[in-house]
């Protein structure tokens, strides 16, 4: 699976989230496993997961504890 952004508008940033949270629940991971898989906190997840929050490096954790193939921002 890839994730991709190429503006940073809101249709774009909820796009993103979706993706993730829906990727997380596909692998069967709570927030707590994934916080705990790439080291982020819930809180930092939940943040990622509404699209407030797509900074590169976090991003970047969250697919390879997900194994997604690649993120671009």
């Amino acid at each position: 699976m890839t994730i991709s952004q190429t503006d940073f508008d809101t249709k774009n940033s909820v796009s993103i989230a979706s993706t993730i949270a829906d990727a997380r629940r596909t692998a069967g991971y709570s927030l707590e496993d994934l916080a705990i898989a790439c080291g982020l906190t819930v809180q930092e997840l939940e943040v990622i997961e509404t699209g407030a929050d797509l900074d590169p490096s976090r991003l970047q954790r969250v697919a390879a504890a997900l194994k997604l193939r690649s993120l671009t921002i």
